[in-house]
């Protein structure tokens, strides 16, 4: 049987939170401020998904980690809990510039460089954000850029910031690859005219009416190890 090769992706794109960073310690800080309700934290991050698009979609832009702290307040004040802004935005910015790398992902992105590929974050979060997280987590040297949404005005999903990305990179939209742990990220990425790889980390799926993802795979180090064979 003759083997079919693929044309390897000229740029791949990374999405930062949950993809290469692992979200579990988040858990004990969004817990801790909403009085020990540790299950709570996939409310705050969708609630804070949420009201980022709610900021685009009305053509405003407000740092993610503000968004996110706004979205602890909501959460909280739910759960008859009241934080303030300057006490939200202390605990989630905090939280979200020191959490840890997965623990595959080093070895999967070493393997993409060897394989030379072009790999480039790209995120909701903002720049000075991005660069805290990558430099508390390790992840600095293994990029050849980091692309923030601040500097485009809009967050993911919408299409312009992906063509946006692939711009910047001097890119054709079907030369760009994003590798995400987010169905609605991928979504995104799949209807502006870009390749996808899901990463089904634990809780996450792919949405059901979006194109189906060139790659779907429960950890980074295996869409590497597929993705190391295209040509």
């Amino acid at each position: 049987m003759k083997s079919i090769t693929i044309n390897k992706p000229k740029v791949l794109f990374f999405d930062v939170n949950e993809t290469l960073l692992d979200l579990t310690k988040m858990k004990k800080h969004v817990g801790k401020a909403l009085g020990g309700k540790e299950e709570l934290l996939s409310l705050w991050f969708t609630t804070m998904l949420h009201y980022s698009l709610v900021t685009s979609a009305s053509g405003h832009y407000k740092p993610f980690g503000h968004i996110g702290a706004a979205a602890l307040q909501m959460v909280a004040a739910n759960n008859n809990i009241t934080i303030s802004e300057e006490e939200a935005r202390k605990v989630i910015i905090e939280a979200m510039q020191n959490l840890p790398a997965h623990p595959e992902v080093k070895t999967a992105l070493t393997e993409l460089k060897k394989a030379g590929y072009t790999l480039v974050a790209f995120t909701n979060s903002s720049n000075e954000g991005l660069k805290k997280q990558f430099e508390n987590a390790g992840l600095t040297d293994y990029f050849d850029e980091r692309l923030s949404v601040e500097d485009s005005g809009k967050f993911k999903p919408f299409t312009n910031t992906y063509v946006w990305g692939a711009n910047k990179m001097g890119v054709k939209l079907e030369e760009c690859m994003l590798i995400a742990a987010h169905g609605w990220d991928v979504a995104g990425a799949l209807w502006a005219g870009w390749r996808a790889a899901f990463v089904s980390r634990p809780g996450q799926q792919i949405f059901p009416l979006a194109p189906k993802t060139e790659i779907e795979e429960s950890d980074l180090k295996k869409v590497a190890d597929i993705l190391v064979t295209y040509k």
